[in-house]
Parts: structure tokens; C-alpha cells; sequence
């Protein structure tokens, strides 16, 4: 039986209060939590190492949203996979579907991105997805085996076991929509078994999958109990208090059912 992992990504949200008031409530409301979930924060750059500060004291890791495909230089505002380690992150996003169409992210720069990460010993969540008109047209099996095989599939064994993997179908992404239980457990195994081909059926079992996409406090446990589903990568309720430990005791719940 695996853990679960809990990882909430707060985008461009919160100022530098508003941010230490947040990291310092969820610290509070994992307090004598006998945690079996492994929960990431990913705040904004930022806010990078006042979240390891506070997590140092607490249940959590921290994770960066974003990183340079290159590894340092002449590349005025960005951030490289260096700099986000010396701040205290231990994972970092890759490929979210907004980074993929605001700033035409390619798999082949996500595949750069992932090798800066690795060479820091920073855990990548790698992102895949489909649009609705892909699913509605029949192809999203086909979307995330060329997200996986051209962004990730160039790894040797040992690095891609230490690579987390984000379903998120782009429909469902601050939408309100949810993949149902069904079309999520779908996916996940169709991800599982895909792997499986490439790394084998030990690997395969071990790679944490998780699910992306308004994912919330109400719905969390029905996704997280399904049997592909290791966990969830969470927006806009992670930036709630009270939800997202709702969302992490659905993890626990799932766990101790399973």
C-alpha cells in the first residue's frame, strides 16, 4: 500500500502576508496530524523559503511552480532548478496545462525542465492532459501517451522513479467541472499501463499518479479511493484552509480504507 501525496499549487495568488498568514494556519492544522499523506505547498518564488521556514516546524514539503530549462546564465527573471533548491523546495511543477498554452511550453522543453530538476534532486509533478474538444473527439488516451513518451519516456529507470505524474484533464481545471470517479480511475490506470510497457510492472505500481482539476473538499475522497488515484494536485482549494485539510483527511481516509 502507497502513501498519498497532497500538493496544492497556489498560483499567482497571495501577498507576502496573506502568504505567512496561510503557510502558518495549515502548519496549525496539520498540528499532531499522524500523518500517512505526503503534503507538498507550492507557493509563488517568492514566498519559497519562508514556506520551508514554516515547514520545518511542520507536516509539509514545498514545492516551486515553475523552472528555467536552463541551468543558469544571462536569462533576465528566470529561475533555476539551483535557486529553488537553496530556498528549501524539494518538488517543483512541470508542465502545467496554463504554463503549456499561456507560454507554449513544448514537451521538449518540458523534458529539459525535468533534467534541470533531477540534476538538483528536486522531485518533478509533471503534468498531462487533454483538451475537452480531445476527449470529445476520442483522443485523449493519445494526448497524454505523447505528453508522457516526448516529455518524460528519455529517462532511465532510476530517474523516472523519482518523477510524480498530474493528470489533469484541462477541462476540468478551475472550471468547476470534475472528472467523474470513473473517467479519472479511467485514465489512471490507461497512464499505469502505459508506463508499464516502458519501465515495467514494479515501476509502474510505484509512480505516483495524481489527479488535477477541481478537485475539492467534497469530492476528494470518491477520487482519491479509486484505485489508480495516489493523491491529488490542488488549486484553488489549497489556498482555503479549512478545505484543504478537509482534502488531506480525505487522503488519510483513503488510505486507512484501502
Amino acid at each position: 500500500m502507497k502513501n498519498k501525496i497532497v500538493a496544492g499549487n497556489w498560483k499567482m495568488n497571495k501577498t507576502f502576508p496573506e502568504a505567512e498568514e496561510l503557510l502558518v494556519a495549515i502548519a496549525e492544522g496539520l498540528d499532531d496530524m499522524p500523518l500517512e499523506t505526503d503534503v507538498v505547498i507550492c507557493p509563488s518564488f517568492p514566498y519559497l523559503e519562508m514556506a520551508a521556514d514554516v515547514s520545518e516546524e511542520s507536516n509539509f514539503s514545498v514545492g516551486a511552480q515553475n523552472v528555467s530549462d536552463e541551468k543558469a546564465g544571462a536569462f533576465t527573471g528566470e529561475i533555476s532548478a539551483a535557486m529553488i533548491k537553496s530556498a528549501g523546495a524539494d518538488f517543483c511543477i512541470v508542465g502545467h496545462s496554463e504554463r503549456r498554452a499561456y507560454f507554449k511550453e513544448t514537451d521538449e522543453v518540458l523534458a529539459k525542465k525535468v533534467k534541470r530538476l533531477l540534476e538538483e534532486d528536486i522531485i518533478p509533478i509533471f503534468c498531462i492532459g487533454e483538451q475537452l474538444a480531445e476527449r470529445e473527439a476520442n483522443q485523449h488516451f493519445q494526448i497524454v501517451e505523447k505528453q508522457l513518451t516526448e516529455g518524460l519516456f528519455h529517462l532511465e529507470a532510476k530517474d523516472f522513479e523519482r518523477v510524480v505524474i498530474a493528470y489533469e484533464p484541462i477541462w476540468a481545471i478551475g472550471t468547476g467541472k470534475t472528472a467523474t470517479p470513473q473517467q479519472a480511475q479511467e485514465m489512471h490506470a490507461h497512464i499505469r499501463a502505459f508506463i508499464e510497457k516502458t519501465y515495467g510492472a514494479e515501476i509502474a505500481y510505484n509512480t505516483y499518479i495524481l489527479y488535477g482539476g477541481s478537485c475539492n473538499s467534497k469530492n476528494a475522497l470518491e477520487l482519491f479511493s479509486c484505485q489508480d488515484v495516489d493523491g491529488g494536485l490542488i488549486g484553488g482549494a489549497s489556498l482555503k484552509v479549512e478545505d484543504f485539510i478537509e482534502i488531506i483527511n480525505a487522503a488519510e481516509t483513503s488510505i486507512k480504507n484501502d
